[in-house]
């Protein structure tokens, strides 16, 4: 890697500061019934991040300001996913959002957030990953409580507990690690810590890993995702089961595959991934609220997530698998939660017998993502399945592919206990019915593009393998 300091480098993390802070000192300005005008500005901003992060995707690797930041493929790729991602947010809550009192701060919050995030996969010291774990979470903290209700206000406690406790978790192995090498840089820890004692090294990246788990919605960071899901608006509940992962997986990704093979990581690693697929699934099987099972399904999403990390270093097939899951999953997931903030009055999951008849293009959006999330070709998370348990097998842990397996089998039922009703015969649930309501428009289409996008993906992931290749070989 080329080492220099070139601002240019940053240019989407410059949009994104830039178009934030735009919007939120431009919203103090504008009338409400002109927040419009900030919507616009967000979209372009995210525009010209993702133009931005793909103009960036082919060129040279290089480590930037004093070998603290990384711009290469993971960076690249961290950024254009997240950056799809929220856009994707933003057009599903146009109508949750319009004309309401904090719509521009809103806005703020979700590119503050995915800035934190994106600094997170680019980080390539631990202060700096500290700093973009710090960015990623407090405006999460306060995009839970916008819900504005006792269920939303319960959610932004616990995440803001939780998300206190687990930073501090994450310092201190931030401490443990400089006290053994003496250094914060990824780069050094290879020789400054292969005599370090292997039960201090260990306790240190599980103390980061903690605070990793958090922002990536893992065991033992997960407790408050699925209250965050059920007690937010449905934005909020879309984007913190979505973006956040994608900072924290390719930070720990970046990190494991720094560290001394002092320690048996695969293993350690892989046990956290096996705890967070079993436990999502065995809790998402009894839940009735969709918004509350798909808060769990996201925990089990992450242990998927978490298995190319395991084999970082060992695997030449751990860095694409993930980078290419993350990208299926983050399209699949958001379409999921699309449909959710289409059908706001529909709780519980029986409640969507007969969106079929009644809506036939969303009943097939949802369909799509859920039996894409098991991992049913050919959507972009099938080929993301069996990539990592190729990943897995590659790297001398076929146990963790056996794992994948099973786990991506036993989700099935849970999933299908949301699919049946939507085609069996029921009289359709009147959405928006109450005076002066309209009907929503753009969460419907926010849910078909993005379905449509993961069938594409999964198509053409071919296509995308070999560009993620390309890129590594540059």
């Amino acid at each position: 890697m080329e080492m220099q300091m070139r601002p240019a480098a940053l240019l989407p993390e410059i949009f994104l500061l830039v178009g934030a802070l735009t919007v939120l000192l431009g919203g103090s300005f504008v009338p409400r019934a002109k927040q419009w005008r900030t919507r616009l500005v967000t979209v372009l901003t995210l525009v010209a991040a993702a133009v931005a992060a793909t103009l960036d995707m082919g060129r040279q690797p290089q480590l930037v300001f004093e070998e603290t930041y990384a711009v290469d493929t993971l960076t690249g790729a961290a950024r254009l996913v997240a950056v799809v991602a929220t856009l994707l947010v933003v057009l599903l809550a146009v109508d949750e959002l319009s004309g309401d009192a904090r719509e521009s701060e809103t806005y703020a919050l979700l590119l503050l957030a995915t800035l934190g995030t994106i600094v997170m996969a680019g980080a390539n010291d631990l202060l700096l990953l500290l700093t973009g774990y710090l960015l990623a979470s407090i405006p999460l903290y306060a995009l839970v409580g916008l819900a504005r209700t006792a269920a939303g206000a319960e959610a932004a406690m616990k995440t803001y507990l939780l998300g206190s406790l687990l930073g501090i978790v994450l310092m201190l192995g931030i401490t443990v690690l400089y006290g053994l090498g003496g250094t914060t840089a990824y780069p050094s820890f290879a020789e400054s810590m292969p005599d370090a004692p292997a039960g201090a090294v260990a306790f240190g990246v599980v103390a980061i890993f903690g605070g990793l788990m958090f922002k990536a919605g893992g065991v033992p960071g997960h407790f408050w995702v699925p209250d965050a899901a059920q007690g937010s608006n449905s934005l909020t509940a879309a984007f913190l089961t979505t973006v956040p992962k994608i900072g924290a997986l390719v930070a720990a990704f970046r990190l494991v595959s720094t560290l001394p093979d002092s320690v048996d990581w695969a293993l350690l690693v892989g046990t956290i991934a096996t705890l967070s697929m079993t436990l999502g699934n065995l809790a998402a099987f009894t839940q009735v609220d969709p918004r509350r099972l798909l808060g769990w399904s996201t925990v089990s999403q992450a242990g998927y997530l978490l298995v190319p990390v395991a084999v970082a270093g060992s695997s030449d097939l751990a860095m694409p698998s993930l980078l290419l899951y993350l990208a299926g999953y983050a399209v699949t997931n958001v379409a999921a939660f699309a449909v959710i903030a289409a059908l706001p009055e529909r709780r519980t999951l029986a409640a969507y017998r007969g969106l079929a008849a009644s809506r036939p293009w969303l009943a097939a959006a949802l369909v799509v993502s859920l039996l894409g999330l098991v991992g049913t070709p050919p959507t972009a998370v099938f080929v993301g399945k069996l990539t990592i348990a190729s990943a897995a097998w590659e790297g001398g842990a076929a146990w963790l592919a056996v794992v994948v397996m099973v786990n991506s089998v036993a989700s099935l039922f849970y999933y299908l206990r949301w699919i049946l009703p939507v085609y069996q015969p029921g009289e359709p649930i009147e959405e928006a019915s109450g005076a002066g309501s309209t009907r929503r428009r753009w969460a419907p289409r926010a849910a078909v593009l993005a379905a449509t996008v993961s069938l594409a993906a999964g198509i053409g992931a071919g296509v995308l393998w070999l560009a993620l290749a390309g890129s590594m070989a540059v």
